[in-house]
């Protein structure tokens, strides 16, 4: 076999590969990143422990999250943010700019 072809095949599949597990990581990774930092008290939340509440404060690296009808108040990481429910005039803009193109 040639050796030529061997180098063509072996660029042909770290291609496949970065695209598709490299890159759609890197994406999810962004969008993640985008998601924490346009965090804002009042933002109702989802934590990775499965905790629901509503942003009371927030500091550099971490939020105060309040949950429960008894106001319960915690101090969570932003790193540990799942899901964030709430809706922000930016974000639909940028959604729609996303759609136009």
């Amino acid at each position: 076999m040639d050796p030529w072809v061997m180098i063509i095949y072996i660029v042909a599949l770290f291609a496949i590969m970065y695209f598709l597990m490299i890159r759609p990581q890197r994406k999810k990774q962004k969008e993640e990143e985008r998601m924490r930092n346009n965090l804002q008290v009042g933002d109702e939340i989802l934590t990775i422990g499965g905790i629901y509440g509503k942003i009371v404060a927030m500091k550099e690296d971490s939020f105060i999250l309040e949950s429960g009808p008894d106001r319960a108040k915690i101090r969570v990481a932003k790193w540990a943010l799942q899901q964030n429910f709430t809706v922000h005039e930016d974000d639909t803009q940028a959604v729609k700019g996303k759609t136009n193109k």
